[in-house]
C-alpha cells in the first residue's frame, strides 16, 4: 500500500467527503434493514411465533387464505390420521374490532387479530400472568401489543359487529401481532363466535368449521394424498406470511428500496475512483515506468477502496445502531445482528465492485507518458 496509504495522507479532505458519503449510505442502510425487520414483524410475528411447520388451507382460498379458507372438522381428522403427520389441529384467525365495556379503559376501541384454537392446543401459549383459556370459563389471553392500549386482566371488551364478551384473564408480555394488530388468543369456540358474528348458539356447521389445519409434518412427509382427499392444500408456515394483510406489498417495497440504494453505493463510490485514478494517472504511470507490475498497482489501489470503504461503512454503522436504538418502541423497528451485517457487508463488497470496474483504467496507463512520451 506504499501509493495507497500515501494519496490517503495527501487528499485527506476528499477522501474524508467520500467517507461521508459511504457512512450516510451506511446509516441509511441500517434505519432501512431496522425498518423492514420492524414492518416484518408487526405483520407476521403472531404466525411466527407459532410451534407449526405447515397450514393447509381451503384448496380453492389461491390468496389471502385466513381471510377466505375455511376446513371442515372431517379435514384435520383426516390430517391427524395421515403418515407423516405429528400434529394437526383446527386454527382459527379472524380480525375484530372491539371496546372496553368494563375497566379502567372503558369506551376505548381496540383492534384485535384473534388466533382460536382448542383450549390444550400446543399452539396456546403459557401466560406471563393471569391464567390460560384452557383452565375453563372462556376468555381470552391478551400479548403486550393490547395491553400496551391499557386493557389489563380483568377488563370485558365487547366486539362491536357480534356483541360477544371477551374478559381478559391472562397477559402473555411479548409484542406478538398480525397485520400491525395485536394478536389475542382465544378458545375456538370462542372464535367462531367472533367470526361468524353470532353471539348466541352455533349452527351445527360453524361449529365444526376453522380457518386452516395447523400442522407438524415430519421431514420429507408426502401428504398428496391427503391433500387430494380434504381438498386442502399444505403451506409452509413461511410462505403463509405473504397471507398477512400487506406484508407481500411491504417486503417487496423494502426490498426495491433497499436494491436502488446498494445499485447507487455502488455507482457513487465507482464514479469517485473513476475520477481519482484520472487524476493521478501521472503518479501511476512513474510507478510502471520504475518496474511496478501492474498487479501491485490494482492490489495497491483496491486496497485503498477497502480502507476506505470498511471504515466509513463502520462509522456509519455505528451512528445508524444509535439511531436505530432511539426509534425502537416508537415505530415499527427492529434491529437484527445479521440483517445490519448483511447490510453492511453488501456495501462494502457493491462497492468495492463499482471502484474495481473504475480503477481497471490502470492496466491502461502507459508508462513512457512518465517520460514525456505523450509532450
Amino acid at each position: 500500500m506504499f501509493l495507497a496509504l500515501r494519496d490517503l495522507r495527501f487528499a485527506r479532505g476528499r477522501f474524508a467527503l467520500m467517507g461521508a458519503v459511504v457512512a450516510l449510505i451506511a446509516v441509511l442502510g441500517v434505519l432501512l434493514s431496522g425498518l423492514a425487520s420492524g414492518l416484518a414483524d408487526a405483520g407476521v410475528s403472531g404466525l411466527r411465533s407459532l410451534p407449526v411447520t405447515h397450514m393447509a388451507f381451503d384448496a380453492k382460498a389461491t390468496s389471502e387464505q385466513f381471510s377466505r379458507s375455511t376446513v371442515e372438522a372431517e379435514d384435520w381428522e383426516s390430517w391427524s390420521a395421515a403418515a407423516g403427520v405429528e400434529r394437526a389441529e383446527p386454527f382459527g384467525n379472524t380480525l375484530v374490532n372491539a371496546q372496553v365495556t368494563a375497566g379502567a379503559e372503558k369506551g376505548e376501541q381496540v383492534n384485535l387479530a384473534v388466533f382460536g384454537m382448542t383450549p390444550h392446543s400446543a399452539m396456546a401459549p403459557a401466560p406471563t400472568e393471569g391464567r390460560s383459556f384452557a383452565e375453563g370459563g372462556g376468555g381470552i389471553v391478551i400479548t403486550r401489543e393490547i395491553a400496551d392500549l391499557g386493557v389489563r386482566i380483568g377488563d370485558v371488551l365487547t366486539a362491536d359487529r357480534s356483541e360477544v364478551r371477551l374478559e381478559v384473564v391472562g397477559l402473555l408480555d411479548e409484542p406478538v401481532s398480525y397485520g400491525h394488530i395485536g394478536v389475542v388468543y382465544a378458545d375456538l369456540e370462542t372464535w367462531r363466535h367472533l367470526h361468524y358474528g353470532l353471539p348466541g348458539e352455533l349452527p351445527e356447521a360453524a361449529a365444526r368449521q376453522a380457518t386452516a389445519v395447523a400442522l407438524t409434518l415430519a421431514p420429507g412427509a408426502d401428504v398428496s394424498a391427503v391433500e387430494r382427499a380434504t381438498g386442502t392444500r399444505a403451506d409452509t408456515r413461511e410462505a403463509t406470511f405473504d397471507a398477512s394483510p400487506g406484508y407481500a406489498a411491504e417486503s417487496s417495497t423494502m426490498a426495491l428500496i433497499k436494491g436502488f440504494l446498494y445499485a447507487i453505493s455502488a455507482l457513487v463510490i465507482g464514479a469517485f475512483f473513476t475520477v481519482w485514478t484520472v487524476q493521478r494517472k501521472a503518479e501511476i504511470a512513474l510507478l510502471k515506468a520504475l518496474g511496478a507490475p501492474t498487479r501491485y498497482i490494482l492490489r495497491d489501489a483496491l486496497a485503498q477502496v477497502v480502507v476506505v470503504l470498511v471504515t466509513a461503512t463502520a462509522a456509519g454503522t455505528a451512528v445508524g445502531l444509535a439511531l436505530g436504538s432511539a426509534m425502537i418502541g416508537k415505530a415499527p423497528f427492529s434491529l437484527s445482528a445479521s440483517a445490519v451485517a448483511t447490510s453492511a457487508a453488501l456495501l462494502v463488497g457493491l462497492g468495492a465492485a463499482g471502484a474495481a470496474v473504475a480503477v481497471r483504467r490502470i492496466t491502461a496507463v502507459d508508462p513512457l507518458t512518465a517520460l514525456g512520451a505523450t509532450r
